[in-house]
């Protein structure tokens, strides 16, 4: 029986891993809950999962939270703030770890539960993002298990041998790291420079929370992914090339030296990967469909256009540059995605928040995690400040 975290229970990642582990309540049980704004959802999964403990952000919510648990007759201690965090993330009876708060706020908790020696399952793809060495060096002294959610990330998880973290020596040459495209594929830069944030937020495929969709949108995700992919895989930028594959039926892909290419293919359902690394390395059910290949028909690659979606090309320079670039570049994308969502700026001045914020910083090589927050907050500032001299 693995007891649970649950960082992000409320989001879409949450969701699923609940769903997952309602399945097989002979496998694992829920320790601590945790959510941000969504304080009924939040309640009915602690009733619904009898879960030790939930965590909110601030003492206002955990006292809202209390008021509905109490009313149920729910037995759910309620905790509030980063260290309550930091608290079921590692406590001596948790197994496992989903780590599925969206963006920067998810580092901290996330790393507690790496230095305690848990199994990790990431979704926070931040936290390689922003910290990709120091977390990976936490992992490795901790002993900690770290298994990827993502589903390009899983997928290439699932296709590299057993001993990937020397992959350069088991013949790999290659990780295609697939993207659907997002709901502007074959757009021009003009045409999506009057799209709302609901245009932005409807992704053909998947269903995700409004900020990872504009990600997708803009295919700053992928960027994303692709530094993410360097860290949990030891390869450089340069060996991994991003396919775009509308059907998002390919999960991704690994190429080998004599030739071979090895792919994960299943429904986009993020029940899949998360199944995956509850039970790896056995196999259990995840309520999701089987794959009929003669319903789909046909498989389309494309390259991507750099021109009509900057953001990428500015992960893949904020990846060679190393340091804290990667961490300016999510800092300023978490600004600029919020701008755009709060309809302050245009969808395609994302990109531009980025580019002014990664070229008017200098960057540095953070000795610890005090300087990985320093870089995000400088880089905030500087975001701020640039969009409201947009906006006048």
């Amino acid at each position: 029986m693995q007891s649970i975290t649950i960082l992000g229970a409320t989001g879409s990642i949450g969701e699923s891993t609940l769903d997952v582990i309602a399945r097989h309540p002979d496998k694992y049980s829920v320790f601590a809950l945790t959510g941000n704004t969504q304080i009924q959802k939040l309640a009915t999964q602690c009733l619904l999962h009898r879960a030790q403990f939930a965590i909110v952000n601030d003492a206002a919510a955990a006292s809202q939270l209390r008021e509905l648990l109490l009313a149920t007759g729910c037995k759910t201690e309620v905790l509030h703030g980063i260290e309550a965090l930091c608290q079921v993330s590692s406590a001596v009876q948790v197994d496992t770890v989903m780590a599925a708060i969206v963006g920067a706020a998810g580092l901290v908790p996330t790393l507690a539960a790496v230095k305690a020696g848990k199994k990790i399952l990431l979704a926070n793809k931040e936290s390689l993002v922003m910290a990709g060495g120091l977390f990976m060096q936490a992992v490795k002294a901790s002993g900690s298990v770290l298994l990827p959610i993502d589903s390009e990330h899983n997928a290439i998880f699932q296709c590299l041998p057993a001993n990937y973290e020397q992959a350069a020596l088991s013949g790999v040459s290659k990780l295609l790291l697939s993207a659907s495209g997002g709901p502007f594929r074959g757009w021009s830069l003009g045409q999506m420079a009057a799209v709302t944030p609901d245009q932005a937020c409807a992704h053909p495929n998947w269903s995700m929370g409004r900020k990872i969709s504009v990600d997708s949108a803009s295919l700053m995700n992928k960027g994303l992914e692709l530094i993410e992919a360097c860290w949990l895989f030891n390869m450089h930028a340069s060996q991994i090339e991003v396919v775009v594959h509308p059907q998002s039926v390919i999960h991704s892909l690994v190429q080998y030296t004599d030739g071979s290419v090895l792919a994960q293919l299943g429904n986009p359902d993020m029940r899949t990967p998360i199944a995956h690394a509850l039970a790896w390395p056995d196999r259990i059910e995840s309520g999701v469909a089987d794959l009929n290949l003669f319903e789909i028909a046909r498989l389309d690659f494309e390259q991507p256009d750099i021109k009509s979606f900057p953001c990428l090309q500015l992960a893949f320079d904020a990846a060679a540059a190393a340091g804290d670039a990667p961490a300016i570049l999510n800092a300023a994308n978490e600004v600029a995605v919020q701008a755009f969502l709060d309809e302050r700026i245009s969808f395609t001045q994302i990109a531009e928040v980025v580019d002014n914020t990664l070229s008017g910083l200098d960057y540095s090589e953070p000795d610890g995690l005090d300087a990985v927050q320093e870089s995000d907050l400088k880089a905030r500032y500087h975001s701020a400040n640039y969009i409201a001299e947009i906006e006048s």
